[in-house]
């Protein structure tokens, strides 16, 4: 069985898929599932639910929940369910299930040390992998409690992350032209992340497109001005200087700025 978090919600038994309609249950198991072989506590789940305002018998409740979930989960030739009740709360456990979540994690560590080592190629495969697993925010963007917002952020940011690591290490292998076009969309999906900028002029200028470096960087500097107030940071602000005066080391797919 194969959970997925990283998008809408969903369960994959084979080529059975299931889904849950019900919100509250659909929580439940979203903070099971990101704390999973770890008790979430009957506190915690009732915060998530229903934040300050818990009905007077929130307990009840919870208990009702955790019910369903273990009918939604159920197989007939797995007689235990993965969901076990502690004095403290509830832990679900994954034993042998895939948990998309934790593929995209692992693949971005191992992303990470590729590129740290400055092995781009391992560095690529890690990546692609990992975003392969993201079908959308965690749990479709559900709004619930402490858990499920601050770990969707966090995961977001981790994303984001491996994109840039991924743009980077395809500078470093020289494939420059075939990033230009994933670059763009990524500087208007995410206009105040000064990194995509800075790796897409890099892209166009490696392309024999100075002009349109240089205009990426008029786009940016106006769009920060504007939205904040500010100037770009002195890493694009360097990199327009070098395109400006055609620098020999931005040619060099190894001395990036």
């Amino acid at each position: 069985m194969r959970y997925e978090v990283l998008g809408p919600l969903r369960v994959l038994d084979g080529d059975q898929v299931s889904t849950i309609s019900a919100p509250k249950i659909e929580i439940v198991m979203t903070v099971l599932l990101v704390r999973s072989d770890q008790v979430v506590t009957l506190e915690q789940l009732m915060a998530e639910i229903w934040g300050d305002q818990l009905p007077r018998r929130a307990t009840a409740g919870v208990h009702v929940y955790i019910s369903q979930l273990r009918k939604f989960l159920s197989r007939p030739e797995r007689p235990d369910s993965p969901v076990v009740t502690r004095p403290s709360g509830y832990l679900l456990r994954k034993g042998s299930d895939e948990l998309d979540l934790h593929i995209f994690l692992q693949s971005v560590e191992e992303g990470r040390g590729h590129f740290r080592d400055q092995r781009y190629e391992q560095a690529v495969a890690c990546l692609d992998q990992a975003l392969a697993q993201w079908r959308g925010p965690l749990a479709g963007d559900l709004r619930a409690g402490r858990i499920i917002d601050g770990f969707a952020a966090w995961l977001a940011e981790t994303r984001l992350e491996c994109l840039e690591m991924l743009m980077e290490s395809q500078l470093h292998m020289g494939r420059h032209r075939e990033i230009v076009g994933r670059l763009y969309s990524l500087t208007l999906e995410h206009p105040l992340r000064e990194a995509f900028y800075r790796q897409l002029m890099l892209a166009l200028y490696r392309s024999e497109r100075q002009a349109d470096a240089l205009r990426v960087y008029q786009g940016a500097r106006a769009m920060l001005n504007e939205e904040l107030g500010l100037e770009p940071c002195r890493g694009l602000q360097a990199l327009n200087r070098a395109i400006l005066v055609a620098d020999p080391q931005l040619d060099d797919h190894v001395a990036l700025i």
